[in-house]
């Protein structure tokens, strides 16, 4: 059964509307104050159905991740028996492991701090490195896993008929195959040597770039480096334009201006984080896997 009630967060009031007018369910928002010292003040309806969703994208995710918290064990006390957290940007999935002696696993803490709240979890292209599903990650009864890759597609399609799809590092070659396969784009993939957040390396897939339409597309961009450094080598290589698609633009204040120095034309981007980029709604696929 899909839930009967949306909370949400006042800042993210546009998307609950449009997952809720699709879903055809009802909204509510959580009231949200900040003491002087920083702690938070929630308020929730007074009396809530047995089963309710709550819409948080956690990019940014530290205090939201408090708000969490204190939402989903109120909600428990308000009626609530089944709990849907709508994550469609999902935070701390990427250290899946210690790398060094003494390291968090941050996947697994806060998967675990996740399913100690909700029963069901809706997101969409989780950054999963070595692990298979996020029921993994995220030991809940139930997981959805949505992908901004076929919607991105469809646009490119429209707006670059004829693109190649190059994956900036092997972790792409999964959102690359859904896209490229929706509308039989040509695809390829480049191989991404870390050293540092803000420095990699990238070396070109072999294949002819030389007057091609190249969109490089990912799961999620955040500094932005790895796409500006592909779409450099990529217009030195004779490429006839770079675009960039991706489904979680976490862009940091400077990503913008690298790219477009890198020579970038557009940027597309689902509306998983809002953002300027944004040119892809998730709220009809949000709204199905509700149902």
């Amino acid at each position: 059964m899909r839930p009967a009630l949306l909370l949400h967060f006042e800042d993210e009031s546009d998307q609950a509307a449009r997952i809720a007018a699709a879903a055809g369910i009802a909204t509510a928002c959580i009231a949200r104050h900040r003491f002087p010292d920083g702690e938070l003040k929630l308020r929730l309806p007074e009396q809530l159905p047995p089963r309710i969703a709550l819409l948080r994208s956690l990019a940014q995710p530290n205090e939201k991740l408090v708000e969490l918290l204190l939402a989903a064990r109120t909600a428990r006390t308000l009626g609530a028996t089944q709990l849907t957290l709508i994550a469609p940007y999902l935070a701390y999935m990427r250290q899946d492991m210690a790398f060094t002696a003494g390291e968090a696993v941050s996947q697994r803490i806060v998967g675990s701090f996740l399913a100690d709240l909700f029963d069901a979890v809706i997101t969409v292209d989780p950054h999963l490195h070595r692990i298979q599903t996020l029921g993994e990650a995220v030991p809940v009864p139930r997981t959805v896993v949505l992908s901004g890759a076929p919607l991105l597609a469809d646009l490119i399609a429209q707006r670059r008929p004829d693109a190649l799809l190059i994956g900036p590092d092997e972790e792409s070659a999964q959102w690359i195959a859904q896209a490229a396969t929706r509308h039989g784009f040509d695809q390829a993939v480049c191989r991404k040597v870390r050293h540092g957040d803000r420095h990699v390396d990238i070396a070109l897939p072999a294949v002819t770039v030389r007057g091609r339409a190249v969109v490089l597309l990912d799961d999620m961009a955040s500094s932005g480096h790895t796409l500006a450094q592909a779409a450099r080598a990529l217009l030195a290589a004779d490429a006839a334009s770079v675009d960039v698609a991706v489904t979680h633009a976490l862009f940091s204040d400077d990503a913008g201006p690298l790219l477009w120095q890198a020579g970038v034309r557009q940027v597309w981007s689902t509306d998983c984080i809002a953002h300027p980029s944004n040119a892809v709604r998730m709220a009809p696929a949000i709204a199905a896997a509700l149902q």
